[in-house]
């Protein structure tokens, strides 16, 4: 399967992953863990664990569509390994796309939290390299985010418990949940997305990221390439003759002379 019917197919399959989440009031449909004895236990709004949580209850749905489309679903052999999912073509098998579950929650209306888009470092420097990716970067044809915007719907103090017929009457953690699928150098910005691990920054007004309006948005993936190729690592002379590192975007158009 070629890239673009990949994404078309992927991209339809959004509004099924939509009704599967969310209830007619557009509320999560989970609403907790139960044990044996039929108590259902409320979720806390830590978003580790709402997006763990949300990648458990979207996974065979998504393990059936890759079966209906012909595709291995290939998970990460190890939790720090990029990407989360591996499509593997089964009629090809040198065809695969790299999918990432980005999730992430609104802080207003057209802003995010925004997210990391995985790392600049060695396997993305070094494309042949195989260390903490599951293939090689650049066996993959394509590189997606299959992201997740949610609002919190409160926020929890306290872990409460409740028994099973009270099932419907458990306030969901999260509603107005929205799926994207996009390659993931067009929603990503020209800053690191964490600390000081070699991760790459999203972009985060909302609307942007659905349409795919990343820094890199007119430059193209080759410049998003080599930009987080080389970042932090070109030094410049400033115009007051200090020495720094490049790390946006301007100053990396400046000295390869594309102002």
């Amino acid at each position: 399967m070629d890239k673009k019917k990949f994404e078309t197919e992927f991209s339809a399959f959004l509004s099924i992953l939509n009704q599967y989440v969310s209830d007619e009031s557009k509320n999560w449909t989970i609403k907790g863990f139960i044990d044996v004895y039929k108590n259902i236990f409320t979720i806390s709004t830590d978003t580790k664990i709402i997006s763990k949580i949300l990648e458990i209850h979207i996974f065979p749905i998504i393990s059936r569509f890759a079966f209906e489309k012909g595709f291995n679903l290939v998970l990460a052999d190890h939790q720090n390994y990029y990407p989360d999912m591996s499509f593997v073509f089964i009629e090809n098998p040198s065809i695969k796309y790299a999918v990432d579950i980005k999730t992430t929650y609104r802080k207003s209306d057209n802003k995010c939290n925004g997210f990391t888009l995985g790392s600049h470092g060695e396997y993305f420097i070094n494309r042949a390299s195989s260390k903490n990716i599951q293939y090689p970067y650049n066996e993959y044809k394509a590189h997606y985010c299959l992201g997740i915007i949610y609002s919190r719907n409160y926020i929890v103090d306290e872990i409460n418990m409740f028994n099973i017929n009270e099932l419907y009457t458990i306030e969901s953690v999260i509603k107005n949940i929205e799926f994207f699928f996009i390659e993931k150098w067009k929603i990503a910005s020209d800053k690191s997305g964490s600390g000081n691990t070699a991760n790459i920054g999203s972009i985060t007004k909302i609307q942007d990221i659905i349409n795919g309006n990343g820094v890199f948005k007119d430059y193209g993936e080759e410049m998003f390439d080599a930009y987080w190729m080389n970042y932090n690592k070109i030094t410049i002379t400033t115009n007051d003759g200090r020495t720094k590192k490049i790390s946006t975007l301007k100053e990396y158009l400046k000295y390869i002379g594309r102002e």
